[in-house]
């Protein structure tokens, strides 16, 4: 039965989940607090480990959530789920793709809904920083502000973005290997 829900609940993640991988981030933090199949940290495990491997950001993090939720078979579940709406989608746009090729209204919708992507992918984006560079869980004992920031992820971050400011060329995995460097010797 579980195996039928996580195919289900990412079924549902993958046919609503426009813009890439990031735009599922929302989905998974519902799901995680609906089921306790994993905590809002464990997300963020999901986002390192997914951004970090190759392959779709979106189809890493099911497989991960499913294998941390019912092993290998629970991973192949939720990879699955998230992926046959895009399979079915796929099909049916291909079938009727020359007819609708020039259509006005086709081309207004998809235009429609870039907005919705990038306020998806902003929301899943602020999450991560929410949960790496801010303790909240400080906020009530505390006499300012500043000190709910967690200063060596900002410091991290500032060091990253001026590195890729400077090389441009850099490979992203490069700056990957870095912060995970980073936050072994300075123990994040």
């Amino acid at each position: 039965m579980i195996y039928l829900r996580l195919f289900f609940e990412f079924f549902k993640t993958g046919l609503f989940a426009v813009g890439g991988g990031l735009a599922t981030l929302p989905f998974l933090y519902e799901m995680g607090s609906k089921t306790g199949w994993f905590s809002a940290a464990d997300v963020a495990d999901m986002i390192a480990v997914s951004e970090s491997t190759p392959g779709a950001i979106g189809i890493n993090m099911a497989t991960f959530a499913g294998y941390k939720t019912a092993g290998i078979a629970g991973g192949v579940c939720a990879t699955l789920g998230l992926a046959a709406p895009s399979i079915i989608i796929i099909l049916i746009v291909a079938k009727f793709l020359e007819r609708f090729r020039d259509n006005k209204y086709v081309n207004r919708a998809f235009l429609g809904l870039r907005p919705a992507s990038i306020a998806m992918i902003t929301a899943a984006g602020l999450n991560v920083v929410k949960i790496a560079m801010v303790d909240l869980s400080a906020y009530s004992g505390i006499e300012t502000i500043p000190q709910i920031f967690i200063l060596k992820a900002w410091i991290l971050a500032a060091v990253i973005v001026i590195i890729s400011l400077k090389f441009k060329k850099l490979h992203p995995i490069v700056l990957i290997a870095l912060s995970a460097a980073a936050g072994i010797l300075f123990k994040f």
